[in-house]
């Protein structure tokens, strides 16, 4: 309660600064490319927009979420 830790409530050790602020644009892909869940996808492009809002990343993860809602419909 109230303490930060690597890993959010749903498991993910991977929370959007880590998948985002990676040190090269290769991570920053892998980070993008395994997002699991719309939830993750939305607080990556809520943490996208708080800090960097880089028009590049925005367009990738736009383009996981339509991955996402893709694997919905099968």
């Amino acid at each position: 309660m109230g303490q930060s830790t690597d890993i959010d409530e749903d498991g993910d050790e991977f929370p959007p600064e880590k998948r985002l602020e990676a040190p090269n644009h290769r991570l920053v892909e892998a980070g993008i490319a395994t997002i699991p869940d719309r939830e993750t996808l939305r607080e990556c492009v809520a943490y996208e927009n708080a800090h960097q809002n880089r028009t590049s990343i925005l367009k990738r993860l736009d383009r996981k979420a339509a991955e996402l809602r893709e694997a919905e419909d099968e």
